[in-house]
């Protein structure tokens, strides 16, 4: 304990009091949005990447171990320190001084602990927007270490995509800062070093500074809620909505019968936008948009959508068995609802899978047949990205229940379901929120001992010092 004071005092010294925090005010950096917890030795608040070099020095020539910390809303345990009270968090939430735009080149450089929020309402006086969609409210830094994809994933990508360079510091002696903030969009001189560091939960480095792409905020959308005849029907349905509406369509999200019931049930303010209350068995909300003001000579956006779900309708098909044109942010704020209706309907073991767009609705299907016989009392409640091929598919056990209750529950179900993703579809186990200790194992289970080595080596090369919760070789 002396010894730890003694850190904090040092600390206190090279970065400034704020830059430190110890006791009761280090409780919020210490539970997820999942509640896991864990107890932090102290936590690191540095204002800016010279400070991230300096307290990752100290820290790796006094052996301690760091955990790198965002906006903390992971839910896979990624962002946590353990329960030895050894581990450092350093947060990036104080590095949040340095938004510069280039509007000729549509990017901004930003640091790294800059809230999504923050970032898009300085964009907006210049109709630009940072396009990765969440109904959470990172910081940036996370964003990138965990590749984030969203609900617009299917016009914009992922995180990966929008990144045009990275500052990260290493876990050296020397608290090296490397910086790839090039701007350029066309770049082949060499290894494009950034995506190191893009995906991979801080393994390799902290990420203190960005250059994002921005694209043009849209002016006109339209949405809809879509019911389609069956699920065999989904993937046909957003290949004719695709057919039809080109580059306009910006998002085709999924959401289940269970899904809406629970977050209706348990959020309020919503309104359900169903016929007399009833919750089709499976939904999408389709959103399409164009980014410049409505022209008088040009056909509405509304129009645009209806024209296509008509041809739709007439097709021999029969993809739709409804569709519901609506407000944006009504629609919108049921989709972005349901991760916290849904953690509020029971003990909640959430999966964040990815497949082949065909492979998705298959396999959601033949897992909420066999949950049935292998656990009666559990429901499934998946939501997500159809148009990318993801998917939350979340487990919920009705409290009190004997899978409530079973502390064995949540590896039972993650051995099964990642067997049957892996093996059997060839997809991912993580579509978007990187690994943390929820899926260490199974990382290690599935990925083979070649490409762990080369892990182990990089490591060794870019932060051979104690860095992040992940062991990735």
């Amino acid at each position: 304990m002396s010894r730890m004071l003694d850190h904090v005092a040092a600390l206190r010294e090279l970065l400034g009091s704020k830059a430190v925090v110890v006791g009761p005010d280090a409780a919020a950096y210490e539970e997820g949005a999942r509640f896991d917890r864990g107890k932090a030795a102290f936590v690191l608040r540095p204002a800016s990447t010279l400070e991230v070099s300096k307290a990752v020095s100290y820290c790796v020539r006094n052996g301690l171990h760091i955990v790198p910390q965002a906006g903390n809303t992971g839910v896979v345990s990624a962002s946590t320190p353990d329960m030895s009270g050894r581990q450092v968090v350093l947060s990036v939430d104080r590095l949040a001084q340095r938004l510069e735009l280039d509007a000729d080149n549509r990017s901004v450089r930003v640091d790294a602990g800059f809230l999504l929020s923050d970032l898009n309402a300085a964009l907006e006086p210049e109709g630009l927007f940072f396009p990765v969609d969440l109904g959470s409210n990172p910081r940036l830094g996370g964003m990138l270490a965990t590749n984030t994809g969203g609900a617009r994933f299917l016009k914009y990508g992922d995180v990966r995509k929008n990144t045009l360079g990275l500052t990260a510091v290493l876990a050296d002696p020397e608290g090296t800062v490397l910086d790839f903030n090039h701007n350029l969009r066309k770049n082949n001189t060499g290894v494009d070093w950034k995506q190191v560091f893009i995906g991979t939960s801080g393994s390799f480095g902290i990420i203190t500074e960005c250059v994002l792409n921005v694209e043009r905020r849209p002016k006109q959308c339209a949405t809809a809620l879509l019911v389609p005849s069956s699920t065999r029907k989904v993937m046909p349905l957003l290949r004719a909505m695709e057919s039809r509406l080109g580059s306009y369509l910006s998002a085709f999200e999924g959401m289940s019968e269970n899904s809406i019931k629970a977050t209706l049930e348990h959020i309020p303010g919503l309104r359900n936008p169903f016929q007399n209350g009833v919750i089709p068995h499976y939904t999408i909300l389709a959103e399409v948009t164009r980014t410049w003001d409505t022209r008088e000579s040009e056909q509405s956006l509304d129009s645009v959508l209806e024209n296509a779900l008509s041809e739709i309708w007439l097709l021999d098909d029969e993809l739709l068995s409804d569709a519901l044109l609506g407000p944006a942010h009504e629609m919108w704020a049921l989709r972005h609802a349901l991760p916290e209706g849904v953690k509020q309907r029971g003990r909640l073991v959430a999966f964040d899978l990815a497949f082949r767009r065909g492979d998705l609705m298959n396999f959601c299907d033949r897992m909420k047949a066999e949950i049935r016989l292998r656990f009666p009392e559990v429901i499934v409640c998946d939501f997500g990205h159809v148009g990318d091929g993801g998917v939350h598919f979340n487990f919920v056990a009705e409290r009190g229940s004997a899978s409530a209750e079973d502390p064995n529950f949540e590896r039972e179900l993650r051995d099964w379901v990642y067997q049957v993703v892996v093996d059997e579809y060839g997809g991912s186990f993580s579509g978007e929120h990187a690994i943390g200790r929820k899926n260490q194992a199974y990382y290690d289970k599935f990925t083979t001992t070649r490409l762990k080595h080369m892990a182990k080596q990089l490591k060794a090369i870019t932060s051979p010092a104690g860095l992040g919760v992940v062991n990735l070789g």
